[in-house]
């Protein structure tokens, strides 16, 4: 029996498309949705994923995620695993948070995660997900959502898959348009979101490679997708949301220069700096999050070459002002450079869902 439609939240301004950052791990937490919501929130978030188990609670920092957000948008949970009753169990335990709904995720391509027949590599199991799905809705008064790729190693069950979605009236399906197997080198493959688009009857959000505004328009057009959920390019350019809005809108589209590019650095270093980890570590987190950043600054990669070298906060931000202040009002570049690659990069073997692998 098909389950009755719910209401999603509003986007921020009714009636345009919706935006959504994408869940990455060790990404999504607290205090970058803090940071994001600074400079021009998505319509919604989506939490890091709960490890579903025999033995597992859901994570605490997650959790804070979820109970300590004052960026005014709606979270929604997400879930991976495999075992029904742990499944419910968790949503029983989600539900008793403020969250906006609980989301599975069904399309990490991570192989130790789909090795472990979750994420994507439920993908091969149709009849699988047919029975979690349907006990997951059963289990979920509110919103259920899903996020998922075209299909493990081909799109023989993509088709069938959608159907599933439709049986179990899933609220809003997330799309990333590439096999679990393609990884991130293949070009996302933008005709089977708009076969999902055109297929189910929950909203659709169009996922990767959304790098920018002027991107997000275009996939918007050729999918006929309700919206567009954003990853990396998030990492790069945290305005991207509020550029996505404006250029949606017919409004002039704000454009950072790298004196604003410095001023993020410095806000995303202290929100996301704590006492219990120690300077080195924390630098080295920043680096991953500005191999992101980097893309945009120079077309030469100079500014990453000398980035990744820093091991101390003041090496990192001496690189940061000899490259981001030396000519302040210089545009940030609103697409990557070519040429300049993120490390790890697409071509590095991908072992987890992680800072060091997320291309959401």
């Amino acid at each position: 029996m098909t389950a009755p439609a719910r209401t999603l939240p509003a986007g921020i301004l009714p009636g345009q498309p919706l935006t959504a950052l994408a869940p990455m791990q060790d990404v999504t937490d607290l205090p970058f949705m803090r940071v994001m919501a600074h400079y021009g929130a998505p319509d919604y978030f989506f939490t890091e994923f709960f490890r579903v188990h025999a033995q597992s609670r859901p994570e605490k920092h997650i959790v804070r995620s979820i109970v300590e957000n004052k960026t005014g948008r709606p979270v929604f949970a997400q879930l991976i695993g495999e075992e029904i009753s742990h499944m419910v169990r968790t949503v029983k335990d989600l539900l008793k948070y403020p969250i906006a709904g609980i989301d599975l995720n069904m399309g990490c391509p991570a192989p130790k995660i789909y090795k472990k027949n979750v994420g994507g590599g439920l993908l091969r199991d149709p009849a699988k997900i047919d029975e979690l799905i349907g006990s997951l809705r059963d289990a979920v008064p509110g919103l259920f959502t899903v996020k998922m790729r075209i299909g493990f190693d081909s799109t023989e069950n993509y088709e069938r898959v959608l159907g599933l979605i439709n049986k179990h009236g899933v609220d809003l399906l997330s799309v990333h348009g590439r096999t679990v197997k393609e990884g991130y080198r293949s070009d996302v493959h933008y005709d089977f979101i708009g076969v999902a688009a055109r297929t189910v009857r929950c909203p659709v959000l169009a996922n990767g490679n959304v790098t920018s505004a002027d991107k997000a328009a275009a996939v918007l057009q050729e999918t006929g997708a309700a919206g567009v959920m954003i990853g990396r390019h998030a990492i790069r350019n945290p305005w991207i949301f509020r550029q996505t809005r404006e250029k949606l809108s017919g409004q002039t589209v704000f454009a950072p220069s790298l004196a604003d590019v410095r001023e993020y650095v410095t806000r995303l270093y202290r929100e996301t700096q704590t006492p219990d980890i120690p300077e080195k570590a924390h630098v080295a987190k920043m680096k991953k999050y500005l191999n992101f950043v980097g893309q945009s600054v120079d077309p030469e990669g100079r500014f990453l070459h000398e980035m990744r070298r820093a091991m101390t906060e003041a090496e990192l931000f001496a690189v940061c002002d000899a490259h981001l202040l030396t000519e302040p009002a210089r545009p940030f570049a609103t697409e990557p450079y070519p040429g300049i690659i993120a490390r790890p990069n697409c071509e590095t073997p991908v072992e987890s869902c992680s800072l060091d692998t997320i291309t959401a």
